[in-house]
């Protein structure tokens, strides 16, 4: 090999690598962020609030489950809480997880009682969610480093 030649194995990784740790590039990063606040912003507005406010509409389906307001207060809290938390950079991973983890809660309960027209969208945004939570996985690791630093 010459002086001049660069060996193979140094240019391996390329700055558009997705590996973890690796770094993405910047339209990924904007657009992984966008895609936070926008389900952010659902979960917290269009999704948790009308369970808050005991709008009627969100009412109606939770009385036919026969949880009552405790219920839908309770799925309303833990919307606006994981939709507050995906747009907190240490705490977006863990909401994802948690928000799909709720949203196969939604759709076994749409599809065995309620038989409603909306079966296929806790599905739908089980796949966004999937997403932040594998784009910030490291995020998890930071944010167990310091949970074990501070027990």
């Amino acid at each position: 090999m010459s002086e001049t030649s660069v060996p193979v194995t140094s240019v391996a990784h390329a700055p558009s690598a997705t590996a973890a740790g690796a770094p993405r590039s910047r339209n990924a990063r904007v657009s992984l962020g966008a895609l936070q606040i926008a389900l952010g912003l659902f979960y917290a507005i269009a999704s948790a609030l009308p369970k808050l406010i005991a709008h009627p509409s969100a009412a109606e389906g939770f009385d036919k489950l026969g949880w009552g307001s405790t219920g839908m207060y309770i799925i309303g809290a833990l919307e606006l809480a994981g939709g507050i938390a995906l747009l907190i950079p240490l705490l977006s991973s863990v909401a994802a997880v948690s928000l799909s983890a709720l949203m196969v809660g939604a759709f076994i309960v749409n599809v065995t009682v309620l038989h409603g027209p909306y079966v296929a969208t806790p599905l739908i945004l089980i796949l966004p969610l999937a997403l932040i939570a594998w784009a910030r996985r490291s995020l998890t690791m930071e944010l167990l480093r310091l949970v074990r630093r501070r027990a």
